[in-house]
C-alpha cells in the first residue's frame, strides 16, 4: 500500500532526540527507537489497510516498525517523572510497556504468520486497564509527597501524552486484529475495523444519551429529554454522516451527556419538570460541530480548567483490585480523556460555562477524512524542556487574600 509505504519511509531518526533523562534506567531497545519519530496515519490512510487492495503483510511491516516507535517515544518520557512518582506500585505496572516493546521487535525476524495477530492481543490486553492504574499512581503520589505546581504541570503535561499515545497504539492494533483475525470480525458489516465510513453522526447522538438516560434514570429515579437539532451546511436536508471511529464519539458524548444530566438533575430538584439537554448538530466544509447544552447551573470560570486537570477531582477515589473492575469515571478522568479522543484526530472539546445558568460543551471533528490526522506525542528537546521547567515570579500582580489596609499604612507613613 502507498500510504504505508510513505508512513515507513517517514519514520526517519529525530535530530535531538537523545535529549532529557540518561539514567541507564531503560533498555537499549528503547533508546534505539525512541531515536525515531512516530508516523501519524489520517483516517484515510487507516481506511486504506482494510480496503479491498489492503494487504495484511503491509500492516504487518508498518506495525512491526511504528508500534515499538510509539512505546519507545513514551517510554523515554516516562523516565523523566519524578523519581517517587516512578517508585509507585501502580506507575511500575506501567513499565510493562518495556516488555510489548521488546515482544513486537521479535517480529523484526518473523513473520506474520508467527502468532502476530495472537501477540498484538496480548499487548493489548495487558494495557487495559493502564489509565486507571497510572491513575491510582498519581493518586498514592499526591496522597504522600506534597505536589508543588510545577510538579503538577508536569504530571499534567505527561498524561495528556500518555493517554494520547496509548490511544494510538489501541487504534492500530484494533485495525490490525478487526481486519486480518479471522475469529474477531469486525462487529458491523459497514465498518471498517473500528472506522465506520459513513458514520450516523444523531444515531451515535442517541445511543449515547439513551446510555446515559438509563444511568440516571436508575441513580436519580428522572432524567431530562433530549432535544435534537441538525444543521448539514453541506448538503442541506440530507443526513450529517462523516468518516469517524464511532466508538470514540460515543466515548465523548456519554461523558457530556453524564456530566449534563447530573447537573440538571441536581440544580433542578425542586423544579416540577427537567429543562431538556439540547444538542446541535452541524456540519460545515471543513468542521463537524456537535453542542451539547445543559440549564444545570453551571461552573465558576476559575473551576472550569480543573474539571481537564488530572490532579484535581472532586469524584470519590476507587478501589483498585489489581486491575480487575476499575471505575475509571471514580477518577475524575472522564473530561480529560474525552478530550484527548476530540483531539487525536485534530479536533477539540471545549466547555463554555454560565455560573447560575448552564454549560455548553462543543465538540469539534474534521468534516474531512484526510484532514482527520493523528496526533502524537514525540520525545525530543522540546518535550524533554517541559519536564525541566522550574518555578518563576509571576509577571502579573496577584490580588493578596488580605487586601492591604491602605488608610492604617498612609498612617504609618
Amino acid at each position: 500500500m502507498k500510504a504505508a509505504r510513505i508512513a515507513l519511509r517517514s519514520a526517519a531518526p529525530l535530530a535531538g532526540a537523545n535529549a532529557g533523562s540518561s539514567s541507564g534506567r531503560l533498555p537499549k531497545e528503547v533508546e534505539q527507537f525512541s531515536r525515531f519519530s512516530p508516523s501519524p496515519l489520517s483516517i484515510k490512510q487507516l481506511l486504506d489497510f482494510g480496503s479491498t487492495n489492503g494487504c495484511e503483510r503491509t500492516s504487518f511491516a508498518f506495525l512491526r516498525q511504528e508500534l515499538p516507535v510509539r512505546f519507545a517515544n513514551i517510554l523515554k518520557e516516562i523516565d523523566l517523572l519524578p523519581d517517587k512518582l516512578l517508585g509507585t506500585p501502580s506507575v511500575k505496572l506501567v513499565k510493562s510497556c518495556i516488555q510489548s516493546l521488546q515482544e513486537l521487535i521479535e517480529f523484526h525476524q518473523k513473520s506474520p504468520d508467527d502468532h502476530f495477530i495472537d501477540t498484538l492481543i496480548r499487548v493489548r490486553n495487558r494495557h487495559h486497564d493502564v489509565v486507571p492504574t497510572m491513575a491510582q499512581g498519581v493518586i498514592e503520589y499526591k496522597d504522600t509527597y506534597k505536589v508543588d505546581p510545577v510538579t503538577n504541570q508536569n504530571i499534567q503535561y505527561f498524561l495528556d501524552r500518555f493517554y494520547m499515545s496509548r490511544i494510538s497504539t489501541r487504534m492500530l492494533m484494533n485495525q490490525h486484529t478487526l481486519l486480518f483475525d479471522d475469529k474477531s470480525g469486525s462487529g458491523h458489516p459497514r465498518h471498517i475495523g473500528s472506522i465506520d465510513p459513513c458514520c450516523d453522526v444523531v444515531e451515535v447522538v442517541n445511543d449515547a444519551y439513551e446510555s446515559a438516560k438509563l444511568l440516571c434514570d436508575q441513580y436519580y429515579l428522572t432524567s431530562p429529554e433530549l432535544k435534537l437539532t441538525q444543521v448539514n451546511g453541506k448538503a442541506p436536508g440530507e443526513p450529517i454522516s462523516i468518516v469517524y471511529v464511532p466508538s470514540h464519539l460515543f466515548h465523548m458524548l456519554f461523558e457530556l451527556f453524564k456530566n449534563s444530566m447530573r447537573a440538571t438533575v441536581e440544580f433542578q430538584e425542586n423544579s416540577p419538570t427537567l429543562s431538556p439537554v439540547e444538542v446541535t448538530v452541524v456540519l460545515g466544509k471543513e468542521d463537524l460541530a456537535i453542542k451539547v447544552s445543559d440549564r444545570g447551573g453551571g461552573v465558576p470560570v476559575r473551576k472550569i480548567e480543573r474539571l481537564f486537570s488530572y490532579m484535581y477531582s472532586t469524584a470519590p477515589r476507587p478501589n483498585v483490585d489489581d486491575g480487575r473492575n476499575t471505575p475509571l469515571a471514580g477518577f475524575g478522568y472522564g473530561l480529560p480523556i474525552s478530550r484527548l479522543y476530540a483531539k487525536y484526530f485534530q479536533g477539540d472539546l471545549n466547555l463554555y460555562s454560565i455560573c447560575g445558568y448552564g454549560t455548553d460543551a462543543i465538540i469539534y471533528l474534521k468534516a474531512l477524512s484526510t484532514e482527520s490526522i493523528e496526533k502524537l506525542p514525540v520525545f525530543n528537546k522540546s518535550a524533554s524542556k517541559h519536564y525541566q521547567a522550574t518555578s518563576e515570579a509571576d509577571d502579573w500582580c496577584v490580588p493578596s487574600k488580605d487586601p492591604k489596609n491602605m488608610a492604617k499604612q498612609s498612617a504609618a507613613s
